[in-house]
């Protein structure tokens, strides 16, 4: 019998409901004392609970890692009690939520942290471009090198953040290794230039991700951990020379801790894809390459095909609380908003409507 998106999976000893994840999606509106959850954020994510998987937006594993405004941390104790609001109300509504622990490394500004503070990176070279922060755009600068001993207490933070989430009431964390920030600025060819244990090859290049993972999973255990990649994908200035032998690697590398999932932002190499499925024993959860539009119901043959495991929807989940339903449906889908993606209120937020009215 063919496999549906519909079906349910066993999630490193979780049962999921069917195989629709709701995608990470930055949408700064952490509002709360010390960039802490709100109720808004409760709300938000309880409507999409029927979700076989709900992973957050990025949250900062500690103060420097933060790299937009109004984002939320887990590096606090008043940010762990205000995730609690939302994990209870994801978890009354039957959902399963995965915290993604987002160190933005080189993408941020000195404006976004606290007085002294300032982004960090592997080298310390400033990414091209701009980012978004409440004085309006502002160059990325260059970051300060870490040192091998601010790499140790780096790998540390992401370890304290997974525990953190779990008391906050998380199922899970999902590691960001793609999208250009922290652990994919080590992965790269421009951002990291170092001739160290952490770089000069692609052995020092992946050692960061692979002890960011290892860190986590001796402190939550295996099955409550997913990393998220995104091979050749160049957003916020990455350059990846030798991206297959790259990620063969850290894939390779990752394998024997057991990760509950492989989370693949796809770029334009669909072959390599397969191979990382090969070589990956976990489920692979695959936000697929879609030439610029929504993840939409054309992709749902990717689980019957056996191309992935989970599918992970973006702007079609912001957009209908109600995803999996209206997939299952046909539709009709609502379309997002994308002048409501960033800050603001309950507009574009927690007012898309469901089917049911």
């Amino acid at each position: 019998m063919t496999t549906t998106a519909f079906d349910p999976i066993d999630l490193g000893g979780t049962r999921l409901a069917n195989r629709i994840a709701m995608a990470p999606m930055t949408r700064s509106r952490a509002y709360g004392p010390g960039a802490s959850a709100t109720g808004a954020m409760a709300t938000y994510y309880a409507q999409r609970a029927g979700a076989g998987l709900i992973i957050t937006e990025g949250v900062q594993p500690s103060m420097v890692g933060q790299g937009y405004p109004d984002t939320p941390g887990l590096h606090s104790e008043e940010q762990v009690a205000a995730w609690r609001q939302v994990t209870d109300a994801v978890h009354r509504a039957g959902g399963v939520i995965f915290a993604q622990l987002m160190h933005t490394g080189r993408i941020g500004h000195p404006a976004l942290l606290p007085d002294g503070l300032v982004p960090v990176g592997p080298s310390p070279v400033a990414a091209a471009g701009q980012v978004f922060t409440h004085e309006g755009m502002k160059d990325f600068v260059v970051p300060a090198e870490l040192t091998e001993a601010e790499i140790e207490r780096t790998i540390e933070d992401f370890a304290r953040a997974a525990r953190n989430a779990v008391a906050a009431g998380f199922d899970g964390v999902e590691l960001h290794g793609a999208n250009g920030y922290l652990p994919h600025q080590f992965l790269s060819t421009n951002a990291n230039l170092r001739t160290d244990g952490w770089g000069g090859s692609v052995a020092g290049r992946i050692r960061f991700t692979v002890e960011v993972a290892r860190a986590v999973t001796d402190t939550i255990g295996a099955h409550r951990v997913g990393l998220r990649i995104s091979p050749a994908v160049p957003f916020n200035d990455i350059v990846e020379d030798g991206h297959r032998d790259t990620y063969r690697a850290l894939v390779s590398a990752i394998e024997p801790l057991g990760l509950a999932y492989l989370h693949v932002l796809e770029g334009p190499d669909r072959e390599l894809t397969l191979e990382l499925r090969k070589l990956f024993g976990g489920a692979l959860v695959l936000n697929p390459q879609t030439g610029g539009t929504p993840t939409g119901p054309g992709e749902l043959a990717l689980i019957e095909d056996g191309t992935a495991d989970l599918l992970s929807f973006g702007g079609l989940f912001l957009a209908n609380p109600d995803l999996p339903a209206r997939l299952a449906s046909g539709g009709p889908f609502n379309e997002p908003d994308r002048t409501t993606f960033y800050g603001g209120d309950e507009r574009g937020y927690t007012d898309y409507p469901t089917l049911a009215g």
